[in-house]
């Protein structure tokens, strides 16, 4: 006998407008299993998960918990059914305590008053059911994100979610974290509840999946097991065989050529005697910890922060500090690892937000000019894929990876010819990456200069051609993509005196 499953989205339709954003697509989720969503972004995968958490209603298709057909109107209604969704971008207020957001809407009053009580009581057995142990009174915004995202767990589990949807729960978490989220994930399934996971780290699904459902445009492709090969599953969700997951470029560095030369910089409490330099057509990684100080070195060289002595020279011409204006007249493009919250202004247009690198150098007599931003806007879009209903569409309306390439696509416009890159692929899918990557060898094929700082180790060896290592806020060490492997970059990262204070917080 097949078990019902908890909840299904039979044969769901939604559309927009006049787009239609999925079409018939059918998915289930059963108790103890963990169900995999993939596809790539714009695939219609958030749209989904905001059907199944009430946050939207289908146009056509129905929804069914326990193989009852219901009504989700809004999220109140799906958790009053034990649904729960913990969102890339967490939903927790930082100034309160534990105890205060997981028990956020439901707090225990007692004579009219808060029942502190009651409250710490009732955080601590949410924290119990997944294992963590920690004061209740903290601050959220004392944690890392990490602990965060548990917190985000235990406040699902408080209000007896049985069906749990994790939204890129990975995506800012180091492997050690990692780790421990996929012990208390298996903790979960053992326990009965049925999860819908999200990820675009492949190497992922087959660790903590049971099964995959596969969506392209808003299609279902397919349901397969976690067990499927990667290139598979790839080719399920581009409509195309990946051959190379970092395609590798023919051009040679130019090792005559200086683009970018950091010379003993240093800032007290970030960096410490910093120097390298970029030559033409090179990619550079970064690698290290998070916490040793990669991120703060790309926002002193992109002009974002200051620094306290040492220099930063482009083609032999030393930049003014802790300009911003400087960097980008120098033809410095700068991607942050916070895309969001640095790197885009969310209620802006595409349009707008491609051009705002640009607007100034590419006025006439003083004046914008918005009808040759606009075409080039438009030719950017196209030529990076943008998934968009149209160039005027607000920013914060466009899926992470899309958003990603707006960023990517203003340095684009700018014919920025050194490139610094934080986390470039963080929340971007597969068939996205391939196309930054090639994005970033055609910059380095025409003479410009790449530093990429990526946590995930493959696509700094992927797609460098020299590594730096961090550790500590000082270079550790450098290796050549030649000699590098995932192992000699972890010894140069860690040490010692480090390596056993390593925490969930790193």
């Amino acid at each position: 006998m097949i078990e019902t499953p908890l909840i299904t989205l039979e044969g769901v339709s939604k559309t927009f407008g006049t787009v239609q954003v999925i079409t018939d697509v059918t998915v289930d989720v059963r108790a103890g299993k963990v169900q995999v969503l993939l596809g790539e972004n714009g695939a219609g995968k958030s749209t989904l998960i905001k059907m199944m958490s009430g946050v939207y209603q289908p146009d056509g298709g129905r929804i069914l918990v326990d193989g009852i057909a219901v009504s989700l109107p809004n999220a109140h209604a799906a958790e009053k059914l034990g649904i729960a969704t913990i969102h890339q971008e967490l939903n927790l207020v930082e100034s309160l305590s534990i105890a205060e957001n997981v028990m956020m809407g439901r707090i225990p009053t007692r004579f009219g008053m808060v029942d502190r009580k009651a409250l710490r009581s009732k955080a601590r057995d949410a924290l119990g059911r997944i294992g963590l142990d920690i004061d209740v009174d903290t601050l959220v915004g004392d944690l890392g994100i990490a602990r965060q995202q548990l917190v985000e767990i235990a406040k699902a589990l408080s209000i007896d979610a049985r069906i749990l949807i994790l939204d890129e729960p990975t995506a800012a978490l180091t492997r050690h974290e990692t780790d421990n989220l996929f012990r208390v994930v298996a903790e979960l399934r053992a326990r009965g509840v049925g999860m819908l996971f999200i990820s675009h780290h492949l190497d992922e699904i087959a660790e903590i999946g049971d099964t995959v459902v596969v969506l392209r445009d808003g299609h279902f492709v397919a349901e397969v097991s976690a067990s499927t090969p990667q290139a598979e599953l790839v080719g399920m969700m581009v409509g195309r065989s990946i051959d190379e997951q970092y395609p590798r470029r023919s051009s040679p560095v130019d090792t005559s050529t200086a683009v970018l030369k950091v010379t003993g910089l240093s800032a007290k409490g970030r960096f410490q005697d910093i120097g390298f330099t970029v030559h033409a057509g090179e990619v550079l990684g970064i690698a290290g910890l998070v916490g040793a100080g990669r991120t703060e070195v790309i926002r002193a060289i992109a002009g974002v922060d200051t620094y306290d002595s040492g220099t930063i020279s482009v083609r032999g011409q030393v930049l003014k500090k802790g300009s911003v204006g400087a960097a980008i007249a120098a033809e410095i493009g700068h991607v942050p690892e916070d895309r969001k919250g640095l790197g885009l202004v969310l209620d802006a247009s595409v349009n707008d937000n491609l051009g705002y690198a640009t607007l100034a150098s590419s006025a006439r007599m003083g004046l914008p000019d918005f009808s040759g931003q606009r075409s080039r806007a438009g030719v950017i879009a196209e030529t990076l894929r943008i998934r968009m209903l149209n160039i005027d569409q607000p920013v914060r309306l466009l899926s992470g990876g899309n958003q990603q390439k707006v960023v990517f696509g203003r340095w684009i416009l700018a014919q920025s010819t050194v490139l610094l890159l934080d986390e470039p692929t963080r929340g971007v899918d597969v068939g996205a990456k391939v196309e930054i990557y090639e994005l970033i060898n055609s910059i380095a094929a025409a003479g410009g200069a790449v530093i990429v700082v990526s946590s995930e180790l493959p696509e700094v060896l992927g797609i460098s051609d020299r590594i730096i290592v961090m550790r500590d806020g000082r270079i550790a060490g450098e290796v050549s993509v030649s000699e590098a492997t995932q192992d000699t970059i972890m010894t140069l990262a860690t040490s010692d005196s480090n390596r056993s204070s390593q925490t969930d917080e790193d």
